[in-house]
């Protein structure tokens, strides 16, 4: 019978792993006996690292003085105690120990581990990062039609750009042009800097250039995003970006137009996935029709989507990538756009490249983001550098970007004195359930929670109103809805959503304005749809409000609908709540749930104790949701505060070095 360390015992598992770690540990002492233990802890630490989005362990930091990255944290990288007791010798000594160790190999075995360099992969993970890696090689290789004939090109591009930018250079034109002379490229900016709008422009171009080109029928176009939500808004986007350009479009542009699909698919249902089955429809030896693929919200993608999207591809087909660069990255394993918009911040295009710009969009690169030793990603990849949603002296354009330098001197400067637009609630940690801070905060003011029951109460049409009148209704509460939004760091706690929405819900019944006697489905009950319906036409994230509407069975008597925006911008979703997925309550949202939503104003609360959830992604993801006034509400001592602003996610991948 096999002995296994103490550490690996069921029921007293070392800290920080969990139940599937330890048995994956247990396999390999099976399969590989006499391998030493040190190699077994770091592949057990290995597969502990997956479980916070990390395909591989990074023995360089896990050595390194002050690095130490334990299997439940995120790394602060300023001030760890330094590498766990149990690493013997080092780099040098992982490295040795791995050798030894039969369940490790190159990958071109079947060994459950790879050791790459200073870096030691799962299997699976090193080979779809390679798989990655060598793909969108061959992509950035690839020479479009487009890229032959710059001229039209330029016409084109003059067409849909038809106004000078505000500031030179137009970061969208360039962004454009930057995606018609590669195979793949990746659009990134900040919340509001135009992503959507451009990459509309971009397709317009796509198919009036196919047309000249003799392909009536026009390109083959696909636009996805990872999650059902994501879908709708980019759905909601899309048509509103296509109705601005035909406003203003001659007859060639309107037939291209006509061309741009305005459907948005989730990436599972683009693919075809299976329930309960990991198989694919779409896959290297079936792949998908079409010429276009644009992937929105790009950040949600993690390594596995990544590969499964590549192999799903044609060769031919052009791949965008849409999404901002600083946001949280994807809850599984891998940070897919982060690590590939790694230098976009300045630049790197060649010499080459920018002469290339200049001649489809007339547009000059300045020199700063110039680089005659500019790898070949660079010159795919382009940040929007301007923001619509707010300005960059904004108090949140400036609390955003001062989180994101991870200068804490800054963001303390900024919440000493606050701009316009930001402001800084203070509360004891014990102080969850008072009223006080979410007075301050905004949520029980004027223009908070009140405001949404407020317009239930006071627009509700006369009983023998038309639908349309109800649907018009429905449409003032959901955007008196999207006005405000309590975000908090965590799920669970006394600063959590879980807990905050009972305590939120509770301040609203002592107010009066959920009626005692009402239960779950109360008038102006905002809620949060938990999983995907295509039956419903709902998806995850989804958000909606519990409204009374005529019973038309019995008279005057009146029933509860869940009112939901519908596909087009006009549109209303009646739902019974006895046909809802799984719902809950949603006065407070955790920041990761509101990944690319937007909401005029946001008290974005903080936990009283370190987590390592708590990071500048997750700061920044946050904040950058309010459109115009944004509360940090701050529980606990400053510390926690510059923790977080410091506290940046290096999540280990190297795909662009497999």
């Amino acid at each position: 019978m096999t002995e296994f360390p103490g550490w690996l015992a069921f029921g007293q598992p070392e800290e920080g792993l969990r139940d599937l770690d330890v048995a994956f540990g247990r396999l390999l002492i099976r399969q590989a006996p006499r391998a030493p233990e040190f190699a077994l802890r770091l592949a057990v630490l290995c597969s502990a690292r997956l479980a916070h989005g990390h395909p591989c362990l990074d023995l360089k930091i896990l050595c390194e003085p002050g690095g130490s990255i334990p299997a439940g944290e995120a790394e602060a990288g300023d001030g760890w105690a330094g590498p766990p007791a149990w690493v013997e010798g080092g780099l040098d000594g992982c490295l040795a120990a791995l050798a030894a160790a039969d369940f490790v190999g190159d990958g071109g075995g079947p060994e459950p581990l790879v050791l790459q360099g200073h870096r030691l992969y799962l299997g699976r993970y090193w080979r779809a990062g390679r798989r990655i890696r060598e793909d969108l090689g061959r992509r950035l290789a690839l020479e479009p039609p487009e890229a032959r004939d710059p001229a039209a090109v330029r016409v084109w591009l003059d067409t849909v750009f038809d106004e000078p930018a505000a500031e030179p250079p137009d970061w969208q034109k360039i962004a454009c042009a930057t995606a018609l002379l590669h195979g793949f490229a990746i659009i990134t900016g900040g919340p509001g800097t135009g992503k959507t709008t451009t990459v509309v422009r971009l397709l317009a171009v796509l198919q009036g250039l196919a047309r000249a080109r003799g392909l009536e029928r026009g390109l083959r176009i696909r636009l996805a995003a990872p999650t059902g939500k994501a879908a709708a808004r980019l759905n909601e986007s899309i048509a509103g970006a296509l109705d601005r350009l035909a406003a203003k479009a001659d007859a060639d542009l309107r037939a291209a137009l006509e061309r741009v699909p305005a459907e948005v698919l989730t990436l599972h249902r683009l693919l075809g996935s299976r329930p309960d089955t990991r198989r694919l429809k779409f896959h290297a030896d079936n792949p998908l029709d079409l010429d276009v693929l644009v992937v929105d919200e790009a950040s949600m993608m993690d390594i596995e989507m990544m590969d499964a999207v590549l192999a799903a591809l044609p060769a031919h087909a052009r791949l965008v990538l849409l999404g901002d660069k600083d946001q949280l990255a994807s809850v599984e394993a891998g940070a897919v756009l982060g690590e590939l918009c790694g230098r976009a911040e300045d630049g790197h295009y060649t010499p080459a490249q920018c002469d290339r710009l200049l001649e489809c969009s007339g547009e000059t690169v300045p020199v700063a983001y110039r680089d005659p030793a500019g790898a070949a990603l660079d010159q795919a990849v382009v940040m929007l550098r301007r923001s619509h949603r707010f300005q960059a002296d904004s108090g949140i354009g400036r609390f955003a970007a001062a989180v994101n330098r991870g200068d804490v001197p800054a963001v303390a400067g900024l919440l000493r004195d606050p701009p316009d637009g930001l402001s800084l609630v203070r509360t004891g940690p014990s102080a969850a359930s008072s009223e006080a801070w979410l007075r301050d905060s905004g949520a029980l003011g004027e223009a908070g929670y009140p405001a949404l029951f407020r317009a239930v109460r006071d627009g509700r049409p006369e009983r023998a109103a038309p639908p349309p009148a109800w649907d018009c209704w429905a449409r003032v509460v959901l955007a008196s809805q999207a006005r405000f939004q309590v975000l908090c760091a965590l799920r669970d706690g006394p600063w959590g959503a879980r807990g905050l929405n009972r305590r939120i819900e509770s301040h609203l019944r002592a107010a009066g304005w959920i009626a005692a006697s009402e239960e779950a489905w109360y008038p102006g009950r905002p809620v949060l749809v938990l999983r995907n319906h295509a039956a419903l036409g709902l998806a995850n994230g989804d958000i909606g409000v519990a409204l009374p509407v005529p019973d038309p069975e019995q008279e005057d008597a009146w029933m509860v609908r869940v009112a939901f925006a519908g596909a087009t911008r006009d549109a209303v979703r009646w739902v019974s709540p006895a046909r809802l997925p799984e719902v809950e309550t949603v006065y407070a949202l955790t920041v990761h749930k509101s990944q690319g939503s937007e909401f005029d104003r946001v008290a974005l609360v903080l936990p009283d104790r370190r987590s390592p959830l708590l990071t500048r992604e997750l700061l920044y993801t946050g904040a950058t949701r309010a459109r115009r006034a944004l509360a940090l509400v701050l529980p606990g001592e400053d510390a926690l505060l510059n923790d977080a602003v410091r506290r940046g996610t290096r999540r280990a991948g190297g795909i662009w070095t497999l």
